[in-house]
């Protein structure tokens, strides 16, 4: 592989723009920009947030998902963290949490080598137990330790796997305990230990790394590695009395939970403001409905006052051209892949037609991505993506393998590469998610594939079901339950994030349950191009492999990268001081207040 390596002015042009990742939809937001509301924060209230679907993952140690980061934010903290702002360039940098400060080779954080990271904890931070006690280093091994756990792990263990010496033979060795057994699962935590990850006392976190990385406080500032207290032993992650007995150490705490249908969030007495750099508090109640699938309903419950803001629901398309001027709305940056169309790999159907590269190359003509884009508001929503790493991240670089004319399909040519890959007639299980544009873009895939000869069998799947229970199960992809799906993806942060998308989607080495490679895709080529990337010595070089598998990736045809698509959002007009969390998409709760 080492021929392939791209070198000097390709990689340097390549990922110059990383400092500024603002792209194409940059300026897109509509009217004033909220957080310039005059006077100061108004405290009190109850805002209130509707939308779909509940998140597939309450519990920090699993958390994926726009929905869950937005939410899991408010309540769970992490050792860094980045800041909420309507400037897409400010919620890049990785900023101090529940860490005192960002650790440096200066002030002695990081050895010279890059291996060793110590973090020393604030002081102040309590968990609102009876009594509250303070949030300990203890507490962040507990949390960490806790995201391979066999029940509900993290899509993303992969990240830590592959750089936290000894996490790897942990989270093998977890695999084998009991995963409805609470107390089992305890047990191995207490008694095992990760040899790269050490509570040196209260207040001090060591890590050890198989490797030097440049993302390793990027990996630190999700989630997943939120702190976790010793009540959670009790309980089976992210199991049913989990969720209703989550412990805070935010500005919020979950005070009531119906699934699937509500959330209450009240204050947490024991939260401070001078301990926390990240959030503030100003309302003192958020109220969070399910149930409504259409955001056309929602959009008008949002502007008739009914409502606040939408949970997991863009503008409504037909919206969006009225809108354009009102200081309420905005087209917010959030550079992803979203959707995009993913191939089951594993499944039985169609003699296991899908697992030849042949076949799903010809499926990449099929698609009209004009037709996607008018769907989803038009070219400031969202443009064309033929890459799978989009633009505004590390390793990307524009390319088109698979050209239409006008960004159109193809049917012809669809039909002649099925037939020369001896699958003419195809038949495919596509389950959709119900909320938002979801349906139509569903709608509008089959009716393309349909110009090629191919019958999708649509099945709407609910947000919750859609990741959690379809296409992240291998029993199902194995059992043939789905043949296609329309993910999205949104990174897990930007600036040095080029793990953030290979890694998580494409390594075969990750499939397992809970994975996010939801096709299964495995190419020991691409397996190699990302460990060369996560052990190049600078983050250019690390970029020029990411781009190496995102073209590999790309020639065995293992998704169709659809849309790189913006963020539209509405708020109603007691919605003062909205900032803006990309990763989230949405705005931060804990920032914004109401007028009244």
């Amino acid at each position: 592989m080492a021929r392939e390596v791209l070198m000097g002015r390709e990689v340097v042009l390549m990922t110059a723009g990383l400092a500024g990742l603002a792209v194409g939809l940059t300026g897109c937001g509509g009217g004033a920009d909220p957080a310039g509301a005059a006077g100061p924060p108004r405290d009190g209230g109850t805002l209130r947030v509707v939308g779909s679907s509940d998140v597939e993952h309450l519990d920090t140690a699993s958390a994926v998902g726009v929905g869950s980061y937005g939410l899991t934010r408010v309540f769970a903290r992490t050792l860094f963290g980045t800041k909420a702002s309507n400037d897409f360039n400010e919620t890049v940098p990785v900023q101090a949490d529940v860490a005192a400060e960002i650790p440096t080779r200066e002030n002695g954080g990081i050895s010279k080598d890059g291996k060793t990271y110590t973090v020393r904890l604030r002081q102040g931070v309590r968990w609102d137990t009876s009594p509250p006690r303070p949030v300990t280093a203890h507490d962040f091994v507990r949390g960490i330790e806790r995201l391979c756990n066999p029940a509900a792990p993290y899509s993303g263990k992969g990240y830590y796997t592959s750089t936290i010496k000894g996490m790897d033979a942990y989270c093998d060795g977890f695999r084998d305990v009991d995963a409805k057994d609470a107390a089992a699962i305890a047990a191995y935590q207490n008694r095992h230990d990760v040899k790269g990850l050490e509570a040196k006392d209260d207040r001090t976190l060591v890590f050890r790394l198989t490797r030097p990385a440049s993302d390793f406080l990027n990996l630190l500032s999700l989630q997943a590695t939120a702190a976790a207290p010793k009540e959670y032993e009790r309980h089976v992650p992210d199991g049913r009395e989990f969720r209703q007995h989550t412990i805070s150490d935010g500005p919020y705490r979950i005070a009531e939970y119906r699934p699937g249908v509500s959330y209450l969030l009240e204050r947490n007495p024991v939260w401070r403001a001078d301990t926390d750099p990240l959030r503030e508090r100003h309302v003192e109640k958020i109220r969070i409905t399910f149930g409504q699938d259409s955001p056309e309903t929602v959009q008008q419950q949002i502007e008739q006052g009914g409502a606040d803001l939408a949970w997991d629901q863009p503008v409504p398309t037909s919206a969006i051209p009225r809108l354009r001027g009102d200081d309420r709305f905005a087209i917010r940056e959030t550079p992803s892949n979203s959707p995009y169309l993913v191939f089951n790999t594993r499944g039985p159907g169609n003699g296991g037609a899908l697992r030849k590269r042949e076949v799903r190359q010809a499926l990449q003509y099929a698609i009209d991505r004009s037709a996607l884009v008018k769907l989803v508001g038009g070219p400031s929503v969202a443009q064309p993506l033929h890459t799978v790493i989009p633009p505004g991240n590390s390793g990307y670089a524009p390319t088109n393998r698979y050209p239409t004319a006008g960004e159109g399909s193809d049917p012809g040519k669809c039909r002649r590469l099925l037939a020369k890959a001896g699958h003419p007639k195809l038949k495919l299980r596509f389950p959709y998610r119900t909320n938002s544009v979801h349906k139509l873009i569903a709608q509008s895939i089959k009716d393309n594939l349909a110009g090629c000869g191919v019958e999708a069998e649509l099945r709407a799947d609910t947000g919750g079901d859609f990741y959690a229970r379809t296409i992240s199960s291998p029993e199902q992809a194995k059992e043939g339950k789905w043949d296609i799906a329309a993910p999205g993806w949104t990174p897990d942060w930007y600036g040095n994030n080029g793990r953030s998308i290979i890694q998580p989607l494409f390594d075969g080495r990750t499939y397992g349950p809970g994975s996010t490679n939801y096709g299964g895709y495995d190419n020991f080529l691409v397996n190699g191009l990302i460990d060369a990337a996560l052990t190049a010595p600078d983050p250019s070089r690390a970029a020029g492999y990411w781009q190496q598998a995102d073209q590999r990736i790309m020639e065995d045809a293992a998704i169709v990268p659809l849309l790189d698509r913006a963020h539209t959002i509405f708020r109603s007009g007691r919605v003062a001081g909205a900032r803006f969390l990309p990763t989230a998409a949405g705005y931060d709760y804990t920032r914004l207040w109401l007028t009244r």
